[in-house]
């Protein structure tokens, strides 16, 4: 607190932590036990990340690792920059973020904003290529002679929440928390909170991490999911799967996973329900906690750490027509949808890899005969089962002129499939207007159809022209 009799903080860096926790009193079961979030939007920054960004900053103080008026760089998804980016402008140093392009624009804009350079690049590519993020960032520090602050592998980071978040929980709830949920990216939040909260209740608490279905945390193929923030993609050919440091999976009792479609309705529930607008990461946590708390009474009390602020994510999860498009959204009040247009859609083909014969291909397609012609090709991920991402479908295969093309000759089975198939197409969301759907189309004549993010059919363009508006012939 500053020195004078006004009651203030003497920076910005002082106002980090001491988040309150909420009780939701609405969304939890009244029979059930007391669900509090760990109201992390409440930094500065708006995220849980402001707690790390200051511990890895002042550690590399301590040891002379950052300079005064030095360079820090960082990859991220985001929050993370923005916790850096706070402490950066009041400790006097340049910051270089290097953010993946799934992030949102609000994320972008807001690192700008507090004077970051923002280095964006993909994030699908295996680990191993230069364009990752964390080796564009490693690339950027090497070069400039910048301190990188490492954020996954950085012990800085749990450190920051063995030292203050789980003391604060702990001391908010008088010692009577049984159960702690956080989501995991870093790992940091979860290993760092959950050992003290361990250590203090002498084993008592379980600490459950939320996680994406599809995330290979919680035993997930590792495909694309659209929950920023959390978990841990796997791109097919990343050559050596390495996980964060940060993340001390003896700390974690059990790993809840959750759909996406669920993360981002229970996200959209809290802002409409219990008046708290939070990113989807947060929906992801409450998701969790509230399955967790189907199977505990009153006696129990569970404590869910919610990471940012909804603001940053405008664009995307509060915006209608983002989510309409990718398939969360199935009812457009008003007009008539691609559902209606398509009618009931055959069960969704898994996928093909690019690198299969024809006759693997027909072979995979035999197994799933109520699967539609149209099949969509992407990379091989073995052991994967419902539909492709959309993120990862790079063609199309017709497998019924597949079979025609063989039985007449034309195709041999030891053949790879990539002659056969079609280059991209666009993608319609089953909840989608049929008008803004056919506008999507263009000049292609068939669309996938998205349900949850994921190919789940196809659709003609014929198929979308509004009821009663279809010209004799067509």
């Amino acid at each position: 607190m500053a020195s004078d009799d006004v009651e203030a903080f003497d920076s910005v860096l002082d106002a980090i932590g001491g988040t309150p926790l909420i009780r939701l009193a609405r969304i939890a079961p009244p029979a059930g036990p007391r669900i509090y979030v760990k109201a992390e939007f409440l930094n500065p920054g708006g995220s849980v990340k402001d707690r790390a960004a200051l511990s890895m900053v002042l550690d590399a103080e301590r040891s002379g690792a950052l300079p005064p008026g030095g360079l820090i760089v960082e990859g991220t998804s985001g929050n993370t920059g923005i916790g850096l980016a706070i402490v950066a402008a009041q400790r006097g140093y340049r910051l270089t973020v290097v953010l993946p392009d799934k992030s949102s624009r609000e994320k972008t804009a807001i690192l700008r904003a507090y004077g970051a350079d923002v280095v964006v690049t993909p994030g699908a590519v295996p680990r191993e290529d230069p364009a990752h993020v964390s080796q564009v960032a490693r690339r950027l520090a090497e070069e400039n002679g910048g301190w990188l602050a490492d954020q996954y592998d950085n012990p800085a980071n749990p450190a920051a929440h063995e030292t203050t978040t789980g003391p604060e929980i702990w001391r908010q709830t008088r010692g009577r928390i049984t159960h702690f949920v956080a989501g995991i990216g870093t790992g940091g939040t979860i290993s760092g909170a959950g050992a003290h909260l361990k250590r203090v209740s002498g084993g008592r608490v379980r600490v459950i991490g939320a996680d994406p279905e599809t995330s290979v945390y919680s035993g997930g193929d590792g495909s694309p999911y659209v929950v920023e923030s959390i978990g841990h993609y796997l791109h097919p050919d990343t050559v050596e799967d390495t996980w964060p440091r940060s993340y001390h999976r003896d700390v974690v009792d059990h790993v809840e996973p959750v759909g996406d479609r669920e993360s981002l309705l229970t996200t959209r529930r809290l802002a409409r329900e219990e008046g708290l607008l939070l990113g989807a990461s947060a929906g992801t946590a409450v998701a969790a906690a509230l399955r967790l708390g189907a199977g505990l009474g009153p006696a129990d009390l569970i404590v869910v750490v919610v990471p940012d602020s909804g603001r940053s994510y405008l664009s995307k999860y509060y915006d209608d027509d983002w989510l309409r498009h990718l398939g969360f959204l199935t009812e457009h009040a008003g007009e008539q949808t691609v559902a209606e247009a398509a009618g009931p859609f055959p069960a969704a083909a898994p996928g093909l890899a690019a690198t299969a014969s024809v006759g693997s291909a027909l072979a995979v397609a035999d197994r799933h005969p109520g699967a539609g012609p149209l099949w969509p090709v992407g990379p091989d991920r073995p052991g994967a089962t419902g539909p492709p991402s959309v993120a990862e479908v790079t063609g199309a295969l017709d497998v019924t002129e597949l079979r025609l093309l063989t039985a007449a000759g034309m195709a041999r089975p030891a053949d790879p499939i990539a002659g056969y198939v079609t280059g991209p197409l666009p993608a319609v969301g089953i909840g989608e207007s049929r008008r803004a759907a056919a506008d999507r189309l263009g000049a292609h004549e068939t669309a996938w159809v998205l349900v949850d993010g994921r190919v789940a059919g196809s659709v003609h363009k014929g198929q979308l022209e509004p009821a009663g508006e279809r010209t004799a012939g067509t």
